[in-house]
């Protein structure tokens, strides 16, 4: 009953305070960590989860929303595949990441007191940034020209996927993962094809099933309507298909998304605005020059609703599993170092050499939000067999960083974002000015 209860009042409540909630200087996922706190042992005891004993739970609930954020990335990404865009997030995800992460293993070995396993663990669940809560930070809609939400969004998308192999090398260190003799099976197996595999897998699973269903729609004007099932469909099946073949299924779910937007873009050429000027009306979906924007809007519209909810529901079991996880005090310290420390520099020594504005930079290093993907990689870590105080160690740290990256990215994100409009708006008029001096 109790569940029932909350979850209906949660619901209704955001509704009714929505509004509220979009002009206060905070994004909706610092009210559900606070009503997470609420609900959870600290305060009223309504909601009580267990970490260790409720992991095999917490690891699916917290995939499924990884993977249909990271399929509405790829979906709000109108970028063609060797658009020069991609440059920067490939960069952060691969060349930032992996900094971030040998850092925070060095750090778990060397001030911790964690196995280098363990550390390396660690460093891996939490480089990754977040494609779930970062929704106040990425790209809006496909025609969102914006580079530092696009950069964000992208690399959200990409590095989830390519923290995987960094988890399997830890965990395969601890004897939990089989890594092969002198880490053959690792190194071609889990990156090599686990990347370029998945990547491949979840564009033509995507391809393959969108090109299907417009072609029904615009030939028989059939497969029209249901396009929240629509938009299920095409995630499980290019994860689902993904994992069979033994990919990273993460990728393929972003890829499957930057896929479905690849054919509206094709069809529909560099119309900026495609998804904006497609009719709202059934008709559109079987028109000849509409049903691309469409398909694409409609797919994106139902997965954001997904979304929400998946942020909703998985972030009040973060501010509940606070009151249920040790914190160890002595290593606290990791947490701001990681946000203000390991993320600026990794950011700045992945950009070297790029064209990227200073404030654009700066930013970047800070938005590195962290929240349900770790979650999930820490779930899945205590399935695949660690345990013991390195473990508690490591959940502490973990909830820790997310509860803080929610709170203090949550509280940054509206008056940073200000500002850098504000400075892009007289950059622009600045370079605009100049254009007409010069002419």
């Amino acid at each position: 009953m109790e569940w029932y209860l909350l979850i209906g009042v949660l619901l209704i409540g955001m509704v009714l305070v929505g509004t509220l909630v979009d002009r206060l200087p905070a994004t909706p996922a610092v009210i559900y960590l606070l009503v997470g706190a609420l609900v959870g042992p600290w305060a009223l005891d309504l909601l009580r989860v267990d970490l260790f004993a409720d992991a095999a739970i917490l690891e699916h609930l917290t995939e499924a929303a990884v993977v249909l954020s990271l399929f509405g990335a790829g979906l709000k990404l109108r970028l063609p595949t060797r658009d020069p865009g991609w440059w920067i997030p490939l960069r952060l995800a691969f060349g930032a990441m992996a900094l971030t992460v040998g850092a925070i293993a060095l750090l778990g070995w060397a001030a911790l007191g964690l196995s280098f396993g363990a550390a390396l663990v660690l460093g891996a669940i939490l480089a990754p940034t977040d494609p779930v809560l970062a929704s106040e930070v990425q790209v809006r809609h496909a025609w969102d020209g914006d580079g530092l939400r696009r950069n964000l969004t992208a690399e959200a998308g990409l590095n989830d996927g390519t923290a995987f192999p960094l988890v399997y090398l830890g965990l395969g260190l601890l004897g939990l993962h089989s890594l092969g003799s002198f880490g053959v099976r690792w190194s071609t197996v889990d990156v090599v094809w686990g990347i370029a595999g998945g990547l491949l897998v979840g564009a033509t699973v995507a391809t393959l099933v969108g090109r299907a269903v417009l072609w029904v729609r615009r030939r028989y004007a059939h497969a029209v309507g249901l396009d929240d099932f629509l938009a299920i469909g095409i995630v499980a099946v290019a994860y689902g298909a993904a994992l069979a073949v033994h990919t990273l299924g993460f990728l393929a779910a972003f890829a499957a998304g930057v896929a479905v937007r690849r054919i509206e873009h094709r069809e529909m050429g560099d119309d900026p605005h495609p998804d904006a000027r497609a009719p709202d009306d059934d008709a559109a979906a079987t028109h000849r020059d509409h049903a691309p924007a469409y398909m694409a809007r409609a797919l994106l519209e139902h997965n954001e609703q997904f979304e929400r909810i998946a942020e909703l529901a998985l972030v009040v079991v973060v501010g509940a599993l606070l009151a249920t996880v040790e914190v160890p005090l002595s290593a606290l310290w990791l947490v701001p170092v990681l946000f203000l420390v390991v993320r600026p520099l990794s950011v700045a020594a992945a950009l070297v050499g790029t064209r990227a504005p200073h404030m654009e930079r700066w930013l970047i290093s800070w938005f590195g939000i962290r929240g349900i993907g770790s979650l999930y990689y820490l779930a899945y870590a205590i399935q695949a067999g660690l345990s013991g105080q390195q473990a508690r160690d490591v959940a502490g740290i973990v909830l820790a960083a997310i509860a803080a990256s929610i709170v203090v990215h949550g509280v940054s994100v509206t008056p940073l974002l200000a500002l850098y409009r504000r400075r892009r708006s007289r950059a622009e008029a600045v370079a605009e000015g100049d254009a007409r001096t010069a002419g």
